[in-house]
C-alpha cells in the first residue's frame, strides 16, 4: 500500500528529534554534522536562541490576519530588505518556486502596462533550476523534472550558461526578461563570471528588458554576503529570495525596483504573515545585513577532511572579489557515486555528515553554519552584547548536555 505520506522523496531511513547549531540528533542517538541544512534552508543553523525568542514572542501575540490589512512585522522586514539592497519594494509569498514564478509575472505585466504585450518570453539557461511548479520546471533545464508533466509552459528560451553571444542571439521582439541564477545550484555550483553578469545587464539595458536574479539558493548569507546580487555591484531589476529567509518556515520574497512593481496585480493571502515576517525580520540579529558572520571555510574544510571528505573551495580559482565562504564543492570520488545518486548518508565513526548532491557524478553541495560560540565572539566584536549573551548561553547548555 502507498504510505500516508505521499512518496515524492526517496527518503533516507533516519528521523531527527532535535538540532543544535550545525548538528542534528537522530531518534536513535546518532549525531550528524548538517551540511544539507534542510536543502539550503536552515541558514542560521538549528534552534538558534534568538530566533526561538522571536518566534515564541510573536506566537503569543498574532499569527495571521491576511494581506487585506497592514502587517507591522511585514513592513519591518520589508524596510530591512529595502535598506540592505537595491530594491524599492518587496512582495512576500510562500516558496522559492512561487517567488520566481512571480518574477516572471512581473516581467510580463511590466511590458503589458508599457504597451508591449507581445513581450512575454524569458531567456533562461542550461543547468538552471527555478522551482517545481509547472511554469518553473519549464523554465528549468532538467529533463527528469519535466518527465510526465508535458506539454511544458510556453515562454522560455534556453541558452548556454556563461555564453553571452548566445544570449544576444536569443533576444527577439517577444523577449521580456533574462532570468539567471548568479550561482547555479542544481547545475553543480557553477558561478557566473562577473563579466557575464555585467554583459547580461548591458543586454537588458540595450533591448529594454528586465534582468532577474534567482537568489533562492544564494541569498541570505550563502556566498559570504547576505545577498549575492550586491557582491559585484551589477544590479538586477528583480531578485527572488526564499529558503534561508524563513529558516525553515514558508516565507519567500521578490525584491524589485519601483518601475517593475507598479500595480503588479499580485495578491497573496498568506505571504508575509505576522508570525513569519517577525521571525525573518530578526535575522538581522543572526547575521549582520552587511557582513556575514565569519563562517571560517578553512576550518570547515579541515573538519571535513578529518571526516574523510576531500574538499575544495567553490569556485576554483575564485574570480575577485568573489569569496564563497558558505558554498563548497565536495568531491566524493568514483567509489561513492552510487551514494550521491541515491541521496544516502555517509556514517563516520559515530558522527555522520548530511549533504545534498548538486548533481550526480561526484559533486555535493553544503552550507556552513558556525557554532554558537563562534557567533557569540563575532557579535561581541560588532557590539551586539544581547545576541552574544544568548549564544554563549546556548553553547554552555549544549556543552552541559554533551
Amino acid at each position: 500500500m502507498i504510505p500516508a505520506v505521499m512518496p515524492s522523496y526517496a527518503r533516507v531511513d533516519v528521523a531527527f528529534e532535535r538540532g543544535e547549531g550545525p548538528y542534528l540528533y537522530a531518534t536513535d542517538g546518532r549525531r550528524f554534522l548538517d551540511f544539507g541544512a534542510g536543502i539550503a534552508v536552515s541558514a542560521a543553523g538549528h534552534a538558534h536562541p534568538y530566533l526561538i525568542e522571536a518566534l515564541v514572542n510573536q506566537a503569543g501575540k498574532l499569527w495571521h490576519t491576511s494581506n487585506l490589512y497592514r502587517i507591522s512585522e511585514q513592513e519591518r522586514l520589508a524596510d530591512r530588505l529595502v535598506e540592505a539592497t537595491f530594491a524599492d519594494s518587496v512582495f512576500f509569498c510562500n516558496s522559492g518556486g512561487e517567488a520566481v514564478e512571480t518574477s516572471v509575472k512581473m516581467a510580463r505585466k511590466y511590458h503589458h502596462d508599457a504597451g508591449r504585450p507581445e513581450r512575454y518570453r524569458v531567456i533562461a539557461f542550461d543547468g538552471a533550476f527555478h522551482g517545481r511548479t509547472l511554469a518553473m520546471i519549464s523554465a528549468g533545464a532538467n529533463a527528469v523534472h519535466k518527465k510526465g508533466f508535458g506539454p511544458m509552459v510556453d515562454g522560455f528560451d534556453h541558452v548556454s550558461f556563461g555564453k553571452l553571444q548566445e544570449v544576444y542571439d536569443a533576444v527577439t521582439d517577444e523577449t521580456a526578461a533574462i532570468m539567471v541564477e548568479p550561482i547555479q545550484g542544481e547545475g553543480g555550483i557553477r558561478p557566473a563570471d562577473p563579466e557575464f553578469l555585467r554583459g547580461l545587464r548591458e543586454a537588458c539595458d540595450e533591448f529594454g528588458i528586465l534582468l532577474i536574479y534567482d537568489e533562492v539558493q544564494t541569498g541570505i548569507g550563502r556566498t559570504g554576503e547576505m545577498f549575492f546580487s550586491g557582491l559585484y555591484g551589477i544590479q538586477a531589476d528583480v531578485v527572488t529570495l526564499a529558503k534561508g529567509i524563513g529558516s525553515g518556515f514558508p516565507l519567500a520574497a521578490v525584491l524589485a525596483v519601483q518601475t517593475v512593481l507598479r500595480d503588479a496585480g499580485l495578491e497573496p493571502v498568506v505571504g508575509g504573515s505576522a508570525l513569519l515576517a517577525s521571525l525573518s525580520a530578526d535575522l538581522d540579529e543572526v547575521h549582520d545585513w552587511d557582513v556575514l558572520v565569519d563562517a571560517d571555510p578553512d576550518t570547515v574544510a579541515r573538519s571535513l577532511a578529518a571526516l574523510g571528505r576531500p574538499v575544495r573551495r567553490a569556485p576554483e580559482p575564485a574570480p575577485e572579489p568573489y569569496a564563497s565562504d558558505a558554498l563548497f564543492v565536495v568531491d566524493a570520488g568514483d567509489h561513492e557515486i552510487d551514494v550521491i545518486v541515491r541521496f544516502r548518508i555517509r556514517i563516520r565513526t559515530g558522527t555522520g555528515v548530511l549533504e545534498v548532491p548538486a548533481r550526480p557524478g561526484g559533486t555535493w553541495r553544503g552550507l556552513t553554519m558556525a557554532r554558537p560560540e563562534d557567533w557569540a565572539r563575532a557579535y561581541r566584536a560588532m557590539g551586539r552584547e544581547r545576541s552574544a549573551a544568548l549564544l554563549e548561553s546556548a553553547a554552555s547548555d549544549a556543552a552541559t548536555k554533551g
